[in-house]
C-alpha cells in the first residue's frame, strides 16, 4: 500500500493506493494519527484502492468518527470492488461518498 498526502491549509487529501488489509491498515492508521491535528476537511481519494478488508474498514470508520468531531470527511473516487464492500457493510449509509 502507498499513501500520498496533499495538505492545503486546513484541508488534507489522502490517496490510498493498493490494498488496505490487515497488514497495511495499521500503517494508514499511524500515518493519519498525527496528520489530522488541525485538519477541518479530509478527503480520502480511493481511485487506486484495489481492496479493503475489515481491518481497513475499521481504520476508515475510526477516522470518520474523529473527523466528525473536528470537521468533515469525504470519500471520493471509490472503485466498484471497494464500493461493493461499502454497500455490503452499510458504510454507504454512514459515510459521505462522492463519485
Amino acid at each position: 500500500m502507498e499513501i500520498k498526502k496533499t495538505p492545503s491549509g486546513t484541508d488534507l487529501t489522502v490517496a490510498v493506493i493498493g490494498k488496505l488489509d490487515t497488514q497495511t491498515a495499521p500503517e494508514l492508521e499511524e500515518s493519519l494519527h498525527d496528520d489530522l491535528d488541525g485538519v477541518n476537511n479530509l478527503v480520502l481519494d480511493l481511485t487506486d484502492l484495489e481492496y479493503v478488508s475489515s481491518a481497513g474498514l475499521r481504520v476508515i470508520l475510526s477516522t470518520y468518527k474523529r473527523m466528525s468531531k473536528q470537521g468533515a470527511m469525504v470519500i471520493k473516487h471509490v472503485t466498484p470492488d471497494v464500493m461493493d464492500v461499502f454497500d455490503m457493510t452499510g458504510f454507504t449509509d454512514l459515510l459521505n461518498i462522492e463519485k
